[in-house]
């Protein structure tokens, strides 16, 4: 898993921000076509080959992550809340974590404050497979959980990145640096 302190070690230059706004913009750009509108927009000059060389050192340092998003049209979707078993905890919440995190049906999964709960938003074809992974779920990992909570998402009315947050990536660094 995942450690939550491990940030991504990247020093961003304001054309590392103005690649990934672009990028947030309309993900299909090339480095050619990013690298012109560099030029045009941002005044600065810079060969597509530095820009595929950006791209590619902040993915690997982890600075985003790449997923494929279908559009949500194509499936139901649910957040699930996982009240914990203190009983059981210490035996089985690794493999009821991992079941959550690995299942092809979840699209995030983090935790909240308040009661330690794990939370997910979840996707599905339809009602039915949501209602069988819930009971699948029981049937194997009911002893780490004293109750699953599930809410239908519906009306989705955003789904995707503004390019305007990331500009707060620059201005941390310049804080911070």
């Amino acid at each position: 898993m995942n450690d939550p302190d491990d940030a991504p070690d990247w020093e961003f230059k304001r054309r590392d921000v103005y690649i990934l706004e672009e990028l947030a913009r309309d993900p299909q750009l090339s480095s050619r076509e990013l690298s012109r509108i560099l030029e045009s927009e941002y005044d600065i000059d810079v060969s597509h080959v530095t820009v595929s060389e950006s791209i590619r050192g902040m993915r690997e340092a982890g600075v985003f992550r790449e997923a494929v998003v279908p559009n949500e049209e194509y499936f139901i979707f649910g957040m699930f809340e996982f009240k914990l078993n203190p009983e059981h905890f210490r035996d089985t919440w690794r493999e009821a974590l991992e079941a959550i995190r690995d299942s092809p049906n979840t699209l995030f999964m983090f935790l909240s404050d308040g009661e330690y709960q794990w939370k997910s938003i979840m996707m599905f074809p339809n009602r039915r497979a949501e209602s069988k992974w819930i009971h699948d779920f029981y049937k194997e990992y009911g002893d780490s959980v004293n109750n699953i909570r599930n809410s239908v998402v519906h009306n989705v009315l955003k789904f995707r990145t503004d390019p305007e947050i990331l500009e707060t990536l620059y201005e941390r660094e310049g804080a911070e640096g």
